[in-house]
């Protein structure tokens, strides 16, 4: 992958902040799921959201299978950082990036799963459990999902999300791997 090239596109879209890391560097904790589990609201709803994307082992090891990865970030400023449903519903155009993003390293030849902040708002009712995703190909498992403690990578890296005010900071995570080129 030519990072120069990817960061020269990078440097075109309304990120707040990106960092390249080794996904050896996540840090997964059950305690992160347990916050999905008693409160959020798409808890069991949804194919982005546990226990459709299962155990923290489970994810913890599709992870790593993946040896690299790029953190990034985007602001939005909210009426009232207190009301989560509000502050949510900000989220597409963070969404947007991460797609644009993935499509940037796919483009490089890279093998992407993209974490983001979904909890899946792509159909009116989710398939699960009844069926299989509509739109896999679209869709961003939420990095709280995993487990995956994003604000210690952040810190790690010097990322700044604690603006204050009624400023929301959206994380992604573009976990990657080279593709073999057909001989």
């Amino acid at each position: 992958m030519n990072r120069a090239a990817v960061e020269a596109q990078l440097a075109e879209l309304p990120l707040a902040e990106f960092v390249w890391f080794e996904t050896a560097e996540l840090e997964f904790s059950e305690r992160i799921r347990t916050v999905c589990r008693e409160n959020c609201p798409r808890y069991n709803k949804t194919w982005a959201c546990p226990p459709a994307v299962g155990s923290v082992e489970a994810c913890r090891a599709r992870c790593l299978s993946y040896p690299q990865g790029l953190l990034i970030t985007s602001l939005t400023e909210v009426a009232d950082i207190a009301d989560t449903e509000a502050a949510l519903a900000t989220r597409g155009p963070h969404e947007e990036l991460t797609r644009q993003v993935s499509a940037i390293l796919r483009a490089q030849g890279t093998e992407v799963y993209g974490l983001s902040t979904e909890s899946c708002a792509i159909c009116a009712h989710c398939a699960w459990p009844d069926g299989p995703c509509r739109h896999p190909d679209r869709m961003f498992p939420c990095v709280e999902s995993h487990g995956i403690v994003v604000t210690a990578l952040a810190e790690r890296h010097g990322i700044e999300f604690q603006y204050g005010g009624n400023v929301v900071t959206w994380f992604s995570l573009l976990l990657y791997r080279e593709t073999p080129d057909p001989a």
